[in-house]
């Protein structure tokens, strides 16, 4: 669901070869350009090029559409399948686990296999998810649907922009089309509440993925006339024991923080869990060090200003989630507003976040990343700070404000952190940092959702703003967490930028 993958490096510089080492963008961006099967530029006229950009556009709309509805729907969710915020984390961890384990995979089965059958593939996967997840008669098969659904959008959003950037020859046309397909991104947060709550005051939780069913069938159809087939000319080998381990990592250590405040965090089962993600962890740097094509290669975050970029990631992912669930349980369950109500309320968050996101490209184009990161930092640390002190009469001025604060942090963080993250490597590793800085912000968001769970599990309505109150203290440290990487961050890209030279 990120749309940011080296989103400037794929957008100015000129055609060149590159070498694949790992990434959803598992090509460099310029590779990306001229990775092809078939001469596209002369195939394809304007209309066409520009109809191939709509139908990718459409899967990033829905990805980003599905993850906001399911949000303001949580309540409902529970309700219906009379389930715990407990249950309810999982609902939305179970994709973003998957979601962040398999962004490198699908990138690298695109390679190989041809990034229009593999997006189909995951349009088919997730449009089959969507209809398991409406028929779901348990939690348990919620959640094991929502997992389908997550390996599906790992070929949609990332494959999708690969055959964008692979059909736009002219760099100027290129730009003007990543800037499109950024810009639906924010259309989509904006959407997906109110279509959620609209759908909720007429129909229960089922019509939130029931919705998903036309746009995948006009996705499929689109797609089988209009997108051109690509590959890369040189593909690499899926790393299988990588993939597992990551997958393990991540479940271990987010299934910890979900459960352990039901189940003790000093209990045999919690330190199981802590035991299976320190053995994974280790076994996974291990392989990895020892693989001529990693899945992840981990010899770049020796580099300060790419390790720092995958720090800033998943504190802007942690910020953003905590926010997008905590704003949920609080408004439905303490104030008892409506879902539509709820997803009104979180207009401020995504129209801020949706005017920022283009100010902060021109910002960093123009003065670095230093400033855009000041300034996101600075806003998420405000708006939480607003919310530290919550309770279930906070006015709603307050409130408003609060988010608006939130979601111009969220719009400014984006492109300084995707360019902090690949400014100081080599141009054939372009491509690997936009993978893993997307990795990154695929488990803040499990991570986020995991912690705010956990803060408010078991608590009763009328307590829950008071058991929220950490939560909003977290946000505000991630906000400050990115205010320090500003500090250094214009420093550290320069030089590495000369040293790259």
């Amino acid at each position: 669901m990120d749309p940011f993958c080296s989103l400037r490096e794929i957008a100015g510089r000129p055609p060149r070869s590159g070498h694949s080492l790992a990434g959803h963008c598992s090509r460099t961006p310029e590779a990306n350009v001229t990775a092809t099967t078939h001469p596209l530029p002369s195939r394809l006229s304007a209309r066409g090029r520009w109809t191939v950009l709509a139908v990718c556009c459409l899967s990033m709309f829905l990805v980003g559409l599905d993850t906001t509805i399911v949000n303001v729907g949580l309540p409902a969710i529970g309700r219906g399948l009379k389930v715990g915020t407990r249950g309810l984390e999982w609902v939305v961890d179970a994709y973003t686990l998957v979601l962040a384990s398999c962004l490198i995979s699908s990138g690298a089965l695109a390679d190989r296999f041809g990034r229009r059958r593999v997006f189909q593939c995951g349009l088919a996967v997730f449009g089959t998810a969507s209809l398991l997840c409406a028929l779901a008669p348990s939690v348990a098969v919620l959640v094991a649907a929502r997992a389908l659904q997550g390996v599906g959008a790992s070929m949609l959003s990332p494959v999708a922009l690969a055959i964008v950037v692979n059909t736009m020859p002219d760099p100027k046309e290129r730009a003007q089309a990543i800037g499109i397909w950024a810009s639906v991104f924010g259309l989509s947060m904006a959407a997906g509440p109110l279509t959620g709550g609209a759908l909720l005051a007429w129909l229960d939780w089922r019509a939130l993925f029931w919705i998903n069913a036309p746009v995948i069938t006009a996705a499929l159809l689109l797609s089988a006339v209009f997108v051109p087939e690509s590959r890369a000319p040189r593909t690499r080998r899926l790393d299988l024991p990588g993939q597992i381990l990551l997958t393990l990592v991540l479940t271990a250590v987010v299934g910890v923080l979900i459960e352990g405040p039901h189940i003790g965090w000093t209990s045999p089962a919690a330190f199981t869990g802590y035991a299976v993600a320190a053995v994974a962890t280790a076994g996974f740097l291990r392989a990895e060090s020892r693989r001529s094509e990693p899945l992840m290669d981990l010899s770049l975050f020796t580099r300060p200003a790419f390790s720092g970029a995958v720090v800033g990631a998943v504190a802007v992912f942690v910020a953003l989630n905590m926010t997008l669930l905590l704003n949920t349980l609080y408004l439905q369950h303490t104030r008892q507003w409506t879902p539509l109500a709820t997803g009104l309320a979180t207009l401020p968050l995504a129209v801020g976040a949706t005017v920022c996101a283009p100010w902060s490209g021109r910002l960093v184009g123009t003065t670095g990343p230093r400033l855009p990161l000041l300034l996101a930092g600075a806003f998420i640390t405000a708006g939480a700070l607003c919310l530290v002190r919550l309770t279930p009469h906070t006015s709603l001025l307050l409130l408003l404000a609060a988010y608006a604060f939130i979601g111009i942090g969220f719009g400014f963080a984006n492109a300084p952190i995707t360019n902090t993250a690949v400014n100081g490597l080599p141009p054939a590793q372009a491509g690997v940092a936009g993978a893993i800085t997307s990795t990154a912000r695929q488990v803040g968001a499990a991570l986020g959702i995991a912690t705010a769970g956990g803060l408010v599990t078991a608590t009763a309505p009328t307590g829950l703003a008071h058991a929220s109150r950490p939560g909003w203290m977290l946000v505000a440290a991630c906000g400050g967490l990115l205010v320090l990487l500003a500090r250094t961050a214009g420093r550290r890209t320069a030089s590495a930028a000369r040293r790259r030279r």
